[in-house]
C-alpha cells in the first residue's frame, strides 16, 4: 500500500513529522503502536482527524514521546473529534431523511461455503441464541476452525427469517490488512438500507444513530464477522426488537456478554467422522471411501481443524494420482506438517500468526516458551519456568491466551494446546534455556510431593550443577496432595524424561525418574522397567554412580515384583558393590535390603535376614534412622515369611516404636502393622492380631496405598470370611487394577 501524501494541517500533519523525524517507517510504526498501516495511512492523510485517546497514547508510547510532546499530540487529536451535543450526555437520534428510497431487502452475505459438513449441535445452538428480542449471539472459537462458515451455512439457509434484510461486514480484527473504520462499514450498511449516498451523515456517530433507526423496526440479520475486541462492535449493533446480530470472533470478548447481554456458541474442532465428511466434500466420496483409515488418519492429524483439512483437500484435489495415505504418511513428519498444511497466504501457520501479532508482546512470549513444553497439560507454576517469570505473570498470560483459544483450560488451572497450536509455538525462537528450566521445575516440584507423600525420607539426590531454580513450586501439603499431584502429572513427567533423553539431559533424566519412585511403589506393577532402564541409561552418561546404584535399586525392585528375579539380582548386585565402592553406607544398605528380597524370593529366607541384619547394622552406623527403620521392617517381613514369629514381633514393635508415626501413614508403618498382625496371630493372639491387620488395612486406603490395602485385607480375609471384609478387598484390588 502507498503512504500517499501527508494532510496540509492537523493531526495528520503533526503525525507525519513525529514519524519521520523519529525515523520511522509507516511499517514500523504501526507495528509497535499495534495498529494497522493502513489506518495509520490514513491518518496521516487526514481521513482520519480524531483517532481515539488509546489508539493516540499507543502512538505517543511507540514514537516514543515526552509528556508533553504526548500532550500535544492528543490535543490536536481531541480537535478532530465529533463534539458531544451540550443539552445532554447521550447522543440525540438522528432523524431518517426523508429521501430514503424503499429498497428490496438487502442482502449483502458472501456466498455460503460448499462443502459445508456436520455442525448439527452448533448450529442448533446459534438458532437458539437468535430466538428473543434482539438477541446477540456471540460465535467464538480458534482460529481455522469454521465460525465464519458455520456463520454463512446458517444465514443462507435461514433466509425467511429475516424478510427486511441481512447485513454482513468483516471487522478484519485479525488480518494484516488493518480493520474498517466506523464508517466505512456503514456506508456500506445505510445505502443497503436505502440512504442515498448524498444524504450520508458526515460524522460516524450520526451515520451509527441513523443505522439503529433505520433498523429499529425491521426483521433484520446483522454479521459482524472477525470481530477483535467488543469496542469495535458495539457502534454496529442495530439494536432493534426484532434485529438479530450474530458476531463471529477468535476471542471471547467478554465486555459484549456483560453489556449487551450477548449469547456464546462455542465452536470446536471436528470429530473424526465429520472431518473425513469434510474430505470427501472436496475431494469427492469415491476418493476418500477408498482409503478410509488414511482419510482418518488425515483427519486426526490436521486436529479436527477445518481449515487445516481444507489445506490438506486442496493439495490432494490438485494432484489426484496423489494418495490419502501419502499425504498423511507427509503430514505425520511434525518438522513439516504446518509447512504442508500452507497454501500460499492461507493456511494454519498463517492464521495462527496474525492471532499472535494481537496480543501484548509478554503475552506472545509466554506462548512461544509453551511450545517447549514436552508435556500435553501445563499449569502456572511450570509456565513461569519456561518463560522465566513468576506465576502470577504466567497465569495473567494464560488467561489472556485463552481468551484468543490459543490454549485451552481442560480443568481449573489446567491448559493445554491443540497440536497444530503446539507445534507452531514450537517453531518460535525462545533461546536454549526454556527445556531445561522446565525440567528443573518439575525435579523440584516432585522433591515437594516426595517429601509430602514420604516424609522423613533422606534427599533423593543433589541437584544438577547447572540447576536453574524456578521462581515458585506448588505446595503440595501432605500425602493426598501428593498423590493427586503424580496422579494429574504422571503422563507429562514420562514425557519430561523422554525430552530430557533427547536432548542429552542425562542429569536430569534419571533424577525425573527417581522423583517418581513414591508412584513406583503405590503403583509397582504398572510397567515401570521402560522408564527405569532410560534412567539407567543417563545415570551410566552422567558418569553419576550414585545415580545409578539408586536407579539399579529401584530397578531390581521392580524386576522383583515382576517375578523377573534373575535379571534383579544382576542389577541388585552392581547397585551393591557401586554403592560399597563409594562408600556410601545409606545406598548399601538400601541395596542390600532389595537384594534381600529377591534371595527371599527364591526361598533364601535365612540369607535373606542376613543381608537386612547387615542392612541395619549400615544404617545404625551411619545415624540414619529413616534406613535402619526400613531395613527392620524387611528384617521382620523375612522373619515372618519364615514362620518366626517372636522375631518377627519383637523387630517390628522395635521399628515401630522408632518415633511417634500413628498421624502419618506411610508405607513402611502400613507394612510393619501388617507383619505385626501376622506375627500376632501366629503366635495365637488372633483379637489383636486382627486389629493390628485392619488397622495396617484402613491406613493404606486412607493413603492411596492399593497394594498394601489388597494385601493387609487379603492377610484378614484368610481368618475371618466377612462380607464387609471382601467388599472392601474386592474395590482395593479394582483400584489397583485401574491406573490413575
Amino acid at each position: 500500500m502507498g503512504t500517499g501524501t501527508p494532510a496540509t494541517g492537523g493531526f495528520g500533519a503533526l503525525l507525519h513529522v513525529l514519524r519521520t523525524g523519529a525515523g520511522l517507517s509507516q511499517e514500523e510504526l504501526a507495528h509497535a503502536a499495534g495498529v494497522s498501516v493502513r489506518a495509520l495511512s490514513y491518518m496521516e492523510r487526514g481521513h482520519s482527524r480524531g483517532p481515539q485517546r488509546r489508539t493516540v497514547q499507543a502512538l505517543a508510547a511507540a514514537l516514543g514521546l515526552d509528556s508533553a510532546a504526548a500532550g500535544e499530540l492528543e490535543h490536536t487529536a481531541s480537535l478532530g473529534r465529533p463534539r458531544r451535543a451540550t443539552t445532554t450526555d447521550a447522543p440525540r437520534p438522528a432523524a431518517v431523511p426523508d429521501a430514503v428510497a424503499q429498497t428490496d431487502a438487502p442482502d449483502l452475505l458472501p456466498r455460503a461455503p460448499r462443502g459445508f459438513h456436520g455442525r448439527a449441535a452448533e448450529l442448533v445452538a446459534l438458532s437458539r441464541a437468535a430466538e428473543g428480542e434482539a438477541p446477540v449471539c456471540l460465535v467464538i472459537g480458534p482460529a481455522g476452525v469454521g465460525k465464519t462458515a458455520l456463520v454463512l451455512h446458517w444465514a443462507h439457509h435461514g433466509r425467511a427469517g429475516f424478510p427486511d434484510g441481512r447485513l454482513y461486514a468483516d471487522l478484519r480484527g485479525f488480518g494484516d490488512t488493518g480493520e474498517p473504520a466506523l464508517m466505512e462499514v456503514l456506508r456500506e450498511f445505510l445505502p443497503a438500507l436505502g440512504v442515498p449516498h448524498d444524504r450520508m451523515p458526515e460524522s460516524a456517530n450520526a451515520a451509527a444513530a441513523l443505522f439503529r433507526s433505520l433498523a429499529a423496526d425491521r426483521r433484520l440479520l446483522v454479521v459482524l464477522d472477525n470481530a477483535r475486541d467488543s469496542e469495535q462492535v458495539r457502534p454496529l449493533l442495530p439494536g432493534g426488537r426484532r434485529c438479530v446480530t450474530v458476531v463471529t470472533s477468535r476471542h471471547r470478548l467478554p465486555g459484549l456478554i456483560v453489556t449487551d447481554n450477548a449469547l456464546p456458541v462455542a465452536v470446536d474442532v471436528l470429530g473424526p467422522q465429520d472431518g473425513t465428511a469434510l474430505l470427501a466434500g472436496v475431494l469427492g466420496t469415491e476418493r476418500v471411501r477408498a482409503e478410509p483409515d488414511a482419510a482418518r488418519r488425515l483427519a486426526e492429524l490436521c486436529g479436527g481443524l477445518p481449515l487445516a483439512l481444507r489445506v490438506a483437500a486442496a493439495r490432494l484435489a490438485q494432484r489426484p494420482d496423489w494418495s490419502l495415505g501419502a499425504m498423511a504418511a507427509e503430514l505425520s513428519d511434525e518438522t513439516r506438517r504446518l509447512s504442508l498444511l500452507d497454501v500460499e497466504d492461507t493456511g494454519v501457520r498463517a492464521a495462527l500468526r496474525v492471532t499472535l501479532q494481537q496480543l501484548p508482546s509478554q503475552v506472545s512470549r509466554q506462548f512461544a516458551h509453551l511450545g517447549r513444553h514436552p508435556g500435553t497439560h501445563v499449569d502456572r507454576y511450570a509456565a513461569a519456568a519456561l518463560a522465566g517469570t513468576d506465576p502470577a505473570a504466567a497465569e495473567s498470560a494464560l488467561e489472556r491466551l485463552a481468551v484468543a483459544h490459543l490454549v485451552t483450560e481442560t480443568a481449573p488451572g489446567r491448559w493445554t494446546m491443540h497440536d497444530l497450536v503446539r507445534l507452531y509455538a514450537r517453531s518460535l525462537d525462545v533461546g536454549p534455556d526454556a527445556l531445561k528450566r522446565v525440567l528443573d521445575h518439575h525435579i523440584a516440584t516432585a522433591l515437594a510431593a516426595v517429601a509430602a507423600a514420604e516424609p522423613g525420607n533422606e534427599d533423593c539426590f543433589p541437584l544438577p550443577a547447572d540447576y536453574l531454580p524456578p521462581a515458585a513450586v506448588r505446595d503440595i501439603a501432605d500425602r493426598s496432595a501428593a498423590v493427586a499431584w503424580y496422579a494429574a502429572e504422571r503422563d507429562d513427567l514420562t514425557l519430561a524424561v523422554a525430552a530430557a533423553h533427547g536432548a542429552g539431559l542425562h542429569g536430569r533424566t534419571w533424577r525425573i525418574v527417581l522423583t517418581l519412585w513414591p508412584l513406583i511403589v503405590w503403583r509397582v506393577r504398572d510397567g515401570w522397567v521402560p522408564l527405569l532402564e532410560t534412567a539407567l541409561e543417563a545415570a551410566r552418561a552422567d558418569a553419576d554412580q550414585h545415580g545409578e546404584s539408586r536407579v539399579l535399586n529401584v530397578l531390581g525392585w521392580v524386576l522383583i515384583e515382576e517375578g523377573r528375579i534373575p535379571e534383579a539380582l544382576t542389577h541388585l548386585g552392581a547397585a551393591s558393590e557401586l554403592a560399597a565402592r563409594a562408600g556410601d553406607a545409606v545406598a548399601e544398605a538400601n541395596a542390600l535390603i532389595v537384594l534381600a528380597q529377591a534371595r527371599a524370593a527364591l526361598g533364601g529366607l535365612d540369607q535373606a535376614a542376613e543381608g537386612c541384619e547387615r542392612a541395619v547394622e549400615l544404617a545404625r552406623r551411619a545415624g540414619d534412622r529413616t534406613m535402619e527403620r526400613l531395613a527392620m521392617q524387611h528384617l521382620a517381613r523375612h522373619w515372618a515369611d519364615a514362620g518366626k514369629w517372636r522375631q518377627a514381633l519383637d523387630t517390628a514393635t522395635g521399628a515401630l516404636a522408632f518415633d511417634d508415626r500413628s498421624d502419618t501413614a506411610d508405607i513402611p508403618r502400613v507394612l510393619l502393622l501388617m507383619v505385626k498382625g501376622e506375627a500376632l496371630l501366629g503366635l495365637g493372639n488372633e483379637a489383636e492380631g486382627i486389629g493390628q491387620l485392619d488397622l495396617a488395612a484402613r491406613e493404606a486406603e486412607a493413603s492411596g496405598y492399593e497394594d498394601g490395602a489388597v494385601r493387609a485385607l487379603g492377610a484378614l480375609l484368610r481368618v475371618s470370611a466377612d462380607a464387609e471384609l471382601q467388599a472392601r478387598y474386592d474395590a482395593a484390588v479394582a483400584r489397583l487394577t485401574t491406573r490413575p
